[in-house]
């Protein structure tokens, strides 16, 4: 097969890990920046360009970027009209991008959740906070990725100061409760297909709450239960995934979603689980197209 691998950076461990699978596995591995390519968009025949030349893929593995989803699940929406086997399929990556909506889906399907506000504008601060159990509570701009924007308010006067200085900065903001039984520790769940293929634990640093690696936590192996199991496979279904990052913590009710990646990075849990996250990738695409296109569309 020829498969694309659409990044940014051919230097990114993640896209190194993908194309060396690819061929390691007898495929031509071509990555393309997307945001060079442009699109011919005819009813007869749809195209994708990229320096001059018609791109033609068996498949894809979308590696999009936050600041760059509208503009990339465009590229990918027109290999699919194409007829190219995505790994993720362009509405699925929207949506999983879309926090709000990706927890009202994963709440409407029962799933565990921290208790969660939603808000923009509203000068009601205290029933916002009161609404996830009051302080300590954690605080996160809409947009934000990898830690960014993520803000624990351990008192009641911390949690008004940011709120009011997120309003100012007229921002979608959600307030989560603080799992204080996770200790400062989540896992991160990589979901292909319908199984976890490898999980890690992830410890934040000293004096840091946010356990993500990019803000200087620790990650390790970890063996999840069968319920932490079945949460992250279900959570990447409702969104549309077939390949997810999922990220949970262990609280006293059982695992709760924080978040679902569309393009989780693979240099964290391919180092410290030691298993081929990105051969297995490879693999359920080799599954995948010779079995026929598949879709995972939702509603929602």
């Amino acid at each position: 097969m020829k498969i694309g691998i659409l990044s940014r950076n051919s230097s990114l461990y993640s896209t190194q890990s993908l194309a060396n699978a690819a061929i390691q596995r007898g495929h031509d591995a071509v990555v393309v920046d997307y945001l060079r390519c442009f699109m011919n968009i005819t009813s007869m025949n749809p195209r994708v360009m990229y320096a001059g030349e018609e791109l033609h893929f068996d498949a894809i593995i979308p590696r999009i970027g936050a600041s760059h989803t509208f503009y990339g699940t465009a590229v990918v929406r027109q290999f699919e009209v194409m007829g190219v086997f995505p790994s993720n399929e362009s509405q699925a990556i929207t949506r999983a991008r879309d926090k709000l909506r990706s927890f009202q889906l994963l709440s409407r399907s029962d799933i565990g959740l921290p208790v969660t506000g939603f808000a923009h504008a509203t000068r009601d601060t205290a029933g916002l906070i009161d609404s996830v159990g009051g302080a300590p509570l954690v605080i996160k701009l809409l947009e934000g990725t990898q830690g960014l924007g993520v803000v624990l308010a351990e008192t009641r006067k911390a949690a008004e100061s940011v709120i009011g200085a997120f309003r100012q900065l007229n921002a979608n903001l959600l307030v989560q409760e603080f799992i204080k039984e996770a200790g400062g520790s989540d896992i991160r769940a990589f979901v292909v297909g319908n199984r976890v293929v490898a999980s890690m634990m992830r410890t934040a640093a000293p004096g840091e709450f946010r356990s993500n690696l990019h803000r200087g936590g620790k990650a390790e192996n970890v063996r999840l239960t069968p319920a932490e199991r079945r949460t992250a496979v279900k959570a990447a279904r409702v969104l549309g995934l077939n390949v997810a990052g999922v990220d949970l913590v262990r609280s006293d009710r059982g695992p709760l979603i924080l978040e679902v990646n569309a393009s989780p990075g693979l240099e964290g849990i391919e180092k410290s689980t030691g298993v081929n996250v990105a051969g297995a990738i490879i693999k359920n695409i080799e599954d995948s197209v010779t079995l026929g296109p598949k879709t995972h569309r939702v509603k929602g």
